[in-house]
């Protein structure tokens, strides 16, 4: 085969596998509470109680994560942006906790929308949604 067709045809398997396997950006992932949850939460704190590693509100009040299946893409935009974990450390992450006794993981449901449905009827339940999907029946306190 001619050097410069095989040049060619490389590049293009190339530029075609890396179109594949390269992730599709979402718009800005909200993370959202129930509309009567007045709590301030910053990054770190969304992260340590997604995290397990805080189980409250600013305000004292109990705070239950709930996340999205890891198959989702929300789900993977929110362990990059939020937790800066691949779904492949945060399970790892999560075995060790689990094994150990010191956790266990929050729990998961497969849509944007059952997280909402879940979360303006629950004050206790913090989750994320895609932004574009945010409704007046509950509070955004951070997008990422």
């Amino acid at each position: 085969m001619n050097p410069l067709l095989r040049q060619t045809f490389f590049s293009f398997r190339l530029i075609t596998i890396l179109t594949l396997v390269s992730p599709i950006a979402l718009a800005d992932i909200a993370i959202i509470v129930h509309p009567n949850n007045h709590s301030e939460l910053d990054k770190i704190s969304i992260a340590r109680i997604f995290l397990g590693q805080s189980s409250m509100f600013s305000n004292g009040q109990q705070a239950l994560p709930l996340n999205q299946n890891s198959t989702l893409a929300a789900a993977t935009e929110f362990n990059q942006k939020v937790l800066n974990k691949s779904a492949a450390r945060l399970k790892a992450y999560w075995s060790q906790l689990i094994f150990t006794g010191q956790g266990t993981p929050p729990v998961s449901v497969d849509s944007n929308a059952e997280v909402l449905a879940l979360v303006e009827k629950n004050p206790n339940l913090i989750g994320y949604i895609d932004q574009t999907l945010v409704s007046d029946k509950v509070r955004v306190v951070a997008t990422f």
